[in-house]
Formats: C-alpha cells, sequence, structure tokens
C-alpha cells in the first residue's frame, strides 16, 4: 500500500512526534509499504490532495492537530482509512475535563476537579483543596502542568496554562503509584508501572522522555483483582468515549488499593519504548508487529 505518514504538526509536542515517527517509517517499510511522509506544519493545504493519493495514513501526531480530530475529519473527507479513532471521539477525549464527565458518568473514580477559563482569568478562586494539578485541559506529555502546594502559586499556575492552552483543568492531587492501561483493538494490555525518578514529583516531560527518567515496569506487579478492575475501567472507558484501534489511560492508585482514572490518549506515543508498544510485546507483538496490526484494526473499522 501506499501509505501517508502523518506527523510533526505544530503542537507543543511536535519533537516528540518526529522522534516516534522515524521508527514507525521504518517498521511500515519493513512490512513492505511504499511510504511518503507528511508534515502539516509544512504542508497542511495539501493534506486532502496526499490522502486522496493514499491507501493509507498513519496518523502520529500528538496534541494538536491531530489528537483534536482534525486531521482526521479531513482523511475522513479523502475516503482515505487511518489508524486510531474518529474525529468527534478524538476531539471529545483530548477535553480531559469533557472526558472525565464521561468516566464519571460510568462510575469511574477520578479526581475531583475545576475548569478555568481565561474569561474566569487568573484570579479564579481555588474550589478545591490543596495540593493541585494545574494542567492545560488539551494537550499531553505533561508540558504546561505544575504541582500547586501554596495558594499564592495558584494564579501563575493558571497564567502558565493560559500561555498555551484556553483552559485549565485543576486537579486534586492523589497520592499514589501510577499505571497506565492500553487497549489493542477491544482487547486490555498488560498494565504497566511507573515510578518517577527520585526527586519528582510527578511523571513529567523530563521523566517521560529522559534517559534516566522514569522506571517503566511491566507487567506491573499488582494483584490480579486490581489489575482486571483497572483494566476494565479503561475498556469501559474506551468504549464510552467511542475510541476505536487502541488507547492508552492514566491511572492513580492510592495506598487503600483505589484506582482513579486520570485522562485516555487516542494516539499513544509510538517509539519502540512507549508505553503501548512495551504492553503490547507482553502480547507477544514485535514493533513492526504492532504497527502491522494497527494498519488492520483500522482498515477494518472504515471498511476498507
Amino acid at each position: 500500500m501506499h501509505v501517508i505518514l502523518i506527523a510533526g504538526g505544530w503542537s507543543d509536542e511536535r519533537d516528540v512526534s518526529l522522534s516516534g515517527a522515524e521508527k514507525i517509517h521504518s517498521a511500515l517499510e519493513e512490512l513492505g509499504h511504499d511510504v511518503t511522509f507528511f508534515d502539516p506544519a509544512d504542508d497542511f493545504k495539501d493534506l486532502l490532495k496526499a490522502a486522496q493519493r493514499a491507501d493509507f495514513a498513519f496518523i502520529n501526531l500528538h496534541g494538536t492537530p491531530g489528537e483534536d480530530g482534525l486531521v482526521q475529519a479531513v482523511l475522513d473527507k479523502a475516503g482515505c482509512p487511518y489508524q486510531g479513532s474518529g474525529p468527534a471521539a478524538s476531539y471529545l477525549t483530548l477535553n480531559k475535563a469533557a472526558a472525565k464527565e464521561v468516566f464519571e458518568s460510568l462510575g469511574i473514580k477520578t479526581p475531583a476537579w475545576q475548569l478555568v477559563t481565561p474569561t474566569q482569568g487568573p484570579d479564579t478562586p481555588l474550589a478545591l483543596p490543596l495540593p493541585v494539578f494545574v494542567k492545560p485541559d488539551k494537550g499531553g506529555s505533561s508540558l504546561g502542568m505544575s504541582l500547586v502546594k501554596k495558594a499564592e502559586d495558584f494564579p501563575a499556575a493558571l497564567e502558565k496554562v493560559f500561555a498555551m492552552c484556553q483552559s485549565a483543568l485543576v486537579e486534586t492531587f492523589i497520592p499514589g503509584v501510577e499505571l497506565t492501561s492500553g487497549i489493542l483493538g477491544d482487547t486490555p494490555l498488560p498494565l504497566i508501572m511507573i515510578r518517577p525518578r527520585a526527586g519528582s514529583d510527578f511523571f513529567d516531560y523530563e521523566n517521560k522522555y529522559a534517559a534516566d527518567g522514569a522506571e517503566e515496569i511491566c507487567p506491573a506487579p499488582v494483584s490480579d483483582a486490581l489489575t482486571a478492575a483497572i483494566q476494565g475501567g479503561m475498556l469501559a472507558a474506551h468504549k464510552a468515549l467511542g475510541l476505536s484501534g487502541y488507547s492508552r489511560g492514566d491511572f492513580i492508585v492510592t495506598d487503600a488499593g483505589e484506582a482513579y482514572l486520570l485522562e485516555v490518549n487516542t494516539l499513544p506515543g509510538m517509539t519502540p519504548t512507549s508505553l503501548v508498544p512495551q504492553a503490547a510485546a507482553q502480547m507477544g507483538f514485535s514493533f513492526t508487529e504492532l504497527i502491522g496490526e494497527l494498519i488492520r484494526l483500522g482498515l477494518a473499522a472504515r471498511g476498507a
């Protein structure tokens, strides 16, 4: 097939996207596909025409455009199949506050939250007990996130978010262990436990991408009962959000064993050492085989 590999873009996660695209490009060629690289930041006006000439699009974008469903909407218009979720589900999931409403409607625990917009301003009163996380309502890789422990630091944390996003999600800090749960097709993947490096308050950008970052343990050393509960909650959220192909959710588990779903990612990182590929490897998928499976799922989802 002629595959366009869509990566780069103009979000703050551009570098992460381009890094992952290198290995995806190699895997696509190993699968025998003819690959054309396409960066929306340079050639967005040509996306529709490029998609019309392609048999499939592999999307490796983070943030906007990509996770907001814009690229998927253009691909749908072109009749070009792609891996992962469609425009509406992507947009809903990228909006963390809206997704949390869906979690709550299912009875899935999620930390208490508050949405603050620039219209309300940085002097908006904090409605949650300290400490809290303040992060962009849209976005990933923990960019723009602050852990606020003192009330006087709250306005600055909001300003930091407003400089990169139109709304801020404020979330109660829940101490515990972070576990991530992936879905491939309709199958939950093994859980991964994430242990931030010493001196880190949370799984921030450096922990995710630095060579000496967080320790990632797969499968996570937790009980079968907890594993089943988290995987079941993640699959329920995946379906309720209307997602397809694959996704990954981040959970915090307290010392009492209570699991809280933080957010869901519709286009998880796709380097060989990223979380979903790690978990898929436990199911017997090599990185190249995983790319092939995502293509198969994408073609099936769009009747191609």
